[in-house]
């Protein structure tokens, strides 16, 4: 989803409006914008020469992750607090003290939301947000954005939770931009371009539901989707 380094194709002029509808066209080409920081106003399209995803029919979730979602006493929401979690996403933290989130991302990705196209995936401990993601649903595709964490494993459940709503909602895509080892836990790979397109194309083409589930669901429902879809159920 994130990623320190990456590959700069062009960068917009300040002047041009990119309306929600450009981004939703840029992602069905497999693009997305990034800012060099929080301060810079000018968006940067990327197009990596080699992209991550997480093949959603061999997802792994390692087992003190498994019974961390199981039994912790996090609830998990869906899209209740946009706010939050890119504030989450914006914030710094150790080992990072900017942020490519700038407020044209923020004003983009605020509309999207409201559009039904950007869905966030929260994690709330009593009445505090202490982690999660967002990303953009086209298709059967799902495009992650960012993620951030307050406590342990917060981030970790979300993806969980995220990974099991695609697979019940029939995603065949989940995109995460690049491979980190946060990713790689969960079976991320990279694929080169060419892969990406094809599959792209094909997620596109795919009739999927972000929110064919509740908007609160159980850690141990969500693992026993994803094992279902493994075969392991």
């Amino acid at each position: 989803m994130e990623a320190s380094g990456f590959a700069m194709t062009s960068r917009d002029d300040i002047l041009i409006e990119i309306t929600p509808q450009v981004l939703l066209k840029a992602y069905s080409c497999g693009i997305f914008p990034m800012a060099e920081s929080a301060e810079d106003p000018a968006l940067y399209w990327i197009e990596p020469q080699h992209r991550g995803v997480v093949p959603l029919d061999d997802v792994h979730v390692p087992r003190r992750l498994a019974r961390t979602v199981r039994t912790t006493p996090f609830a998990v929401r869906i899209d209740t607090d946009f706010e939050a979690v890119i504030d989450g996403c914006a914030a710094s933290r150790p080992g990072r003290r900017s942020t490519w989130i700038n407020d044209r991302i923020r004003h983009l990705y605020r509309e999207l939301f409201a559009l039904g196209h950007c869905h966030t995936v929260e994690v709330w401990h009593e009445a505090r947000i202490v982690g999660g993601l967002y990303g953009v649903a086209l298709g059967g595709a799902f495009f992650g954005e960012s993620m951030f964490s307050y406590a342990r494993d917060a981030s970790k459940v979300a993806m969980v939770h995220l990974i099991a709503r695609l697979i019940a909602g029939g995603f065949t895509l989940l995109d995460t931009q690049f491979v980190t080892e946060h990713l790689r836990q969960f079976g991320a790979v990279e694929v080169d371009r060419e892969a990406f397109q094809r599959n792209l194309k094909q997620a596109l083409s795919v009739g999927a539901d972000f929110l064919r589930l509740p908007p609160e669901l159980s850690g141990a429902d969500a693992l026993t989707i994803i094992a279902g879809a493994m075969g392991e159920g």
